[in-house]
C-alpha cells in the first residue's frame, strides 16, 4: 500500500497524510473508516473473507476442518514466508542522531559556527549552536519515534499458536502460520493472525490495539455485507487482539505483512521523516 493511495481516498495531501500517521498513536492508530475499509480489501490474494460462506474459504484456500497437512503447510510457509512484522533495516539511536547533521543547510550553519569561533563572536556561536543541536534533537525523535512504533506493532503478535494439522492439534510458533491454516482460540489467547471463523461459543474479543474501541467484541458466523466496514466485522478476528471470552475455530486468511497490523507496519515504514522546522522556514 502507498501512502498516494490515501491520499487519493481521503482527498488529503501528501504532508498531511504523514502527519496524521506520524501524530497517531501507532497501537490504535486511528484512520478513517473509508481508509480502513480500503485497507482490508487489499490482501494480496484479494479475497474477502467476510462476505462468504466458510464451506466457500475453505474451498478457496484448499483447507478443510482438519487443518493442511504438515507437507502443504511447509509448502506454503516457503512460498509466503513468515507470519511476522518486517521491519526495514533497523538503525542505532546514535547513527540516526548523526544522521539529523547530514544536510547542505547544517554543513552551512557549521561553517557559520567555525567562522563566528574564530573571529572572537561568541554569542552567535552560541546561538547557531543551540539551533544546531536543537535541530538535530527534534530531528531524531521524529525518526526514532518511528522505530519503536514498529517495535510496539510486533510486540502485539503472538509467540505460539494451537494449530490443526493432519487433523491433529499441536502447540506451534505462531510465525509458522500460512493462510489455510485451523486453529483454535480460547479464553486469553492472543490472536496470532487475521481468521475467518466457522465454530464459535461465546466467543469475544478485544480489538481497541486495531479499532480503538475498547468494548470487547461479540463474534458470529453469519456472513456479512461485502461493504462491512472492519469494526463491525464480527466474523472475523484479527492478528494482536485478544481472547476474553468464549472459544473458537478459525480459518487463517491472513498473515505477517498481508495482517491488518501489518499493513499499518508498512505504512509507518513507507511515511518519511518529517522536516525538521529550521529545514521547513529555510525552505519557505
Amino acid at each position: 500500500m502507498q501512502i498516494k493511495d490515501i491520499c487519493e481516498i481521503t482527498g488529503k495531501t501528501r504532508e498531511e497524510v504523514e502527519e496524521m500517521l506520524k501524530k497517531e498513536d501507532i497501537i490504535e492508530l486511528k484512520l478513517t473508516e473509508k481508509v480502513r475499509h480500503w485497507l482490508l480489501d487489499d490482501r494480496g490474494n484479494k479475497l474477502k473473507m467476510h462476505n462468504k460462506k466458510p464451506e466457500e474459504i475453505f474451498k478457496e484456500l484448499n483447507t478443510k476442518k482438519e487443518g493442511l497437512t504438515e507437507k502443504e503447510a511447509e509448502a506454503r510457509l516457503k512460498k509466503y514466508g513468515y507470519n511476522e512484522i518486517k521491519e526495514a533495516k533497523k538503525i542505532s539511536p546514535l547513527k540516526i542522531f548523526l544522521q539529523q547533521f547530514n544536510s547542505a543547510v547544517v554543513y552551512i550553519l557549521i561553517a557559520a559556527l567555525i567562522i563566528s569561533l574564530f573571529v572572537g563572536e561568541r554569542i552567535d556561536a552560541i546561538v547557531i549552536g543551540i539551533i544546531l543541536i536543537l535541530n538535530a534533537l527534534f530531528g531524531f525523535y521524529q525518526e526514532y519515534r518511528a522505530e519503536k512504533s514498529i517495535e510496539a506493532l510486533k510486540k502485539l503478535a503472538s509467540l505460539k499458536a494451537t494449530v490443526i494439522r493432519d487433523g491433529k492439534e499441536k502447540e506451534i510458533d505462531a510465525k509458522l502460520l500460512v493462510s489455510g491454516d485451523i486453529i483454535k482460540l480460547v479464553e486469553g489467547d492472543k490472536v496470532p493472525a487475521d481468521t475467518r471463523l466457522f465454530e464459535l461459543a461465546n466467543l469475544q474479543t478485544q480489538e481497541a490495539a486495531l479499532t480503538g474501541e475498547s468494548t470487547p467484541v461479540k463474534k458470529e458466523l453469519k456472513v456479512l455485507a461485502e461493504k462491512t466496514l472492519l469494526a463491525d466485522r464480527i466474523n472475523m478476528t484479527f492478528s494482536g487482539t485478544i481472547v476474553t471470552a468464549g472459544k473458537g475455530k478459525a480459518i487463517v486468511t491472513g498473515t505477517g505483512m498481508n495482517s491488518e497490523i501489518g499493513k499499518i507496519a508498512k505504512m509507518i515504514q513507507e511515511v518519511e521523516p518529517e522536516k525538521t522546522p529550521l529545514q521547513k522556514k529555510l525552505n519557505q
